[in-house]
């Protein structure tokens, strides 16, 4: 049987995102077996290659061109048509210089890009005249200095690419982003009916480009099964558009989708109607249930695991207790046999260290551990398998993976995809790459919990471990509690301390708007950000908003956590989100802006002396304090919690 594993757009540019490299690794060990060919492919990368092109331009241009002409000047243009329409020629004439660029296939082009009279400038240049250098003969100097043309180069192209970006999404597809494609359409959404009607209306210039994507996918394979991965929102349109295209030239080809999408939000699903496109869907991690799937489909006796069918118009979970996940030992080593690996982009939009390594650069993708050893944080989908099925790699198999993975892609560059990687087990497989001279630069997610003491972190820089990330979350103890996060915030301070002192950078979540925060917590919370930022504990950070989910602690049990969830309306597709009145009545939205406008600040070193009111201000406010409580924190908070270690 011929299979054709396949990733949608949009998920990132700089790397394939590892669930079809996975698979096919897996599925090629049963191959023989089960006579089996299994190829995979990357259309994400493919459209943005088509759309961002000479080629693909030029027909924006034409279209855009003519709704002007028709509309005579009626309607005043969002700014990245108007800008579009009156530098298209020099969009057509860059454009494809500037993808070669970014792939590395033409460093010579960066003092071009960086001296600033190549490229077309866009709205998204404003931030650079408005930023922190803006006052400078040259706004860039201060993040770049003197030297630094690749890379500041990089960033003008970046911010060229992501101009381009936003043309797309004004003017041709309105839920189109680089890395996100119709996230709307699917995010917690109760009905199909919004992905079913843009599926079914008149086809965007994005539509069609993917339409033939997929036409000409199935004449290279002629696949027998189609496999599609849906690890968030923003690609789920892309998944069902590529399966009705399939479908229209080869209905005999099986479409069978799963993914982080499918696991979290489609475990309800019973409109039948999804069966149009597809014909299984798959919950949970992908291998055993695709193996039941293959051998069910030689023989249809043979039991499914955890798949949804359309039987008699119905949706039916067939899932056998019989079966059992694989264990990671045997999931095979990931191959990304099949993918262009030199056609992926290199960007770098933020100018901040641990947001270039998700964008920048090309990572080997492993995992150290299935599912969380602590599976206790009360915001997490601690009920669902990719959380609560701990399992454990021998390290001396993860190095041999890592050898394989660098004698297929003579890279060495490797990002742990863990939940939260284990301190044991990151410490075993530092001590077998050092033994066994395996020369790595990797990075992944960790719990800031004690275990990672400054002798770890020292060892784990030895191995290669250049930036490490964790979940502060609410940098506020009481809350840290009812999270149950198992940490408190010296502890965090004197972990990322360690990682600091062995040269590893650090990077922080953050969370706001968790069920009773108050405001003065959140202002606290900032004070003590701040504080870990001054002492050099925190290179990186970043604000999300916390959302109540339908497979968490918060989420199922509202009344512990102090909130009252809105009534649903009735599922038959999506559901995650939970909407919910929290009585402390604290406006987390105007909080928001304010802390990321400060964290912004941060990472650049800048503000670090600011009052923290000062970043709740409203713009244009003569005061430099904003109308929220002066911070109760102590100012020498952090610092007297590494005295104390010392």
């Amino acid at each position: 049987m011929r299979i054709l594993l396949l990733t949608p757009p949009m998920i990132q540019l700089n790397t394939p995102y590892p669930a079809t490299a996975y698979l096919t690794g897996f599925l090629r060990q049963h191959a023989a077996r089960l006579d089996l060919e299994v190829t995979q492919a990357d259309p994400a990368i493919e459209l943005f290659l088509r759309i961002f092109s000479r080629a693909g331009l030029a027909q924006i241009l034409a279209e855009l061109t003519a709704r002007a002409a028709a509309l005579g000047g009626e309607v005043e243009a969002p700014p990245s048509i108007a800008h579009f329409l009156q530098h298209g020629a020099a969009y057509l004439a860059t454009v494809d210089a500037v993808v070669r660029f970014l792939q590395g296939r033409d460093p010579g082009l960066a003092l071009r890009i960086a001296g600033r009279s190549f490229l077309p400038e866009g709205p998204r240049f404003a931030a650079i005249d408005d930023g922190p250098g803006a006052q400078d003969d040259d706004p860039l100097t201060w993040a770049f200095g003197m030297l630094g043309t690749t890379d500041r180069a990089k960033h003008l192209a970046t911010l060229y690419i992501d101009d381009l970006a936003d043309l797309v999404r004004d003017g041709i597809q309105p839920h189109f982003e680089l890395s996100r494609y119709g996230e709307r359409l699917a995010a917690s959404a109760a009905t199909f009916d919004p992905l079913r009607d843009a599926l079914e209306a008149p086809p965007t210039l994005v539509d069609a480009a993917l339409d033939e994507i997929a036409r000409d996918l199935f004449r290279a394979h002629r696949p027998e099964l189609v496999g599609l991965t849906a690890p968030f929102p923003g690609n789920v349109y892309g998944a069902f558009r590529i399966a009705r295209a399939i479908r229209a030239v080869s209905p005999t080809t099986r479409l069978v989708l799963g993914g982080g999408f499918v696991n979290t939000e489609l475990r309800e699903l019973t409109d039948p109607r999804v069966f149009d496109y597809l014909d299984f869907i798959t919950l949970d991690d992908g291998e055993r249930p695709l193996l039941a799937l293959l051998e069910h489909l030689r023989d249809p006796t043979a039991p499914l695991l955890r798949t949804f069918v359309r039987e008699a118009g119905r949706v039916v979970l067939r899932s056998d207790p019989s079966l059992h996940d694989v264990p990671l030992r045997d999931g095979g080593t990931p191959t990304y046999d099949g993918l262009p690996l030199d056609h992926y982009l290199s960007l770098f939009e933020m100018l901040n260290p641990m947001h270039r390594l998700w964008s920048d650069g090309r990572w080997n993708k492993l995992t150290v551990a299935h599912g969380c050893y602590w599976k206790k944080c009360t915001f997490c989908d601690i009920t669902l398998d990719y959380i609560a099925r701990y399992d454990l790699a021998s390290a001396d198999l993860l190095v041999d993976r890592i050898e394989a993975l660098i004698a297929e892609t003579g890279q060495t560059g490797f990002h742990f995809v863990d939940e939260a990687a284990p301190p044991a087990g990151l410490r075993a497989l530092a001590e077998r790459l050092l033994a066994r001279g395996v020369v790595i630069t990797w990075w992944g997610n960790i719990r800031f919990e004690k275990t990672f003491t400054p002798e770890l972190a020292a060892l784990l820089a030895r191995s290669g471990c250049v930036a490490i990330s964790g979940g502060l979350e609410v940098a506020s103890d009481r809350l840290l509690a009812l999270i149950d996060k198992g940490v408190t915030v010296e502890q965090v301070a004197r972990v990322t301390r360690a990682f600091t002192d062995a040269g590893v950078m650090v990077h922080a979540y953050l969370m706001y708007g968790f069920p009773t925060e108050t405001t003065q917590e959140t202002v606290d919370s900032l004070e003590r950000v701040r504080q870990l930022f001054a002492e050099g504990c925190l290179q990186s950070a970043f604000w999300h908003r916390f959302a109540a989910t339908a497979h968490s602690p918060v989420g199922q049990k509202p009344d512990l956590f102090g909130i009252r969830l809105h009534a649903e309306p009735a599922v038959s597709f999506a559901r995650n989100d939970l909407a919910f009145d929290d009585p402390t009545g604290t406006d987390h939205d105007l909080l928001g802006v304010g802390l990321r406008k400060a964290l912004y600040n941060y990472m650049h070193g800048l503000g670090l002396d600011e009052d923290i009111r000062s970043w709740f201000a409203p713009a244009g406010r003569r005061s430099r304090k904003a109308a929220v409580p002066p911070t109760t924190v102590a100012p020498d908070l952090i610092r007297s919690a590494l005295d104390d270690d010392r």
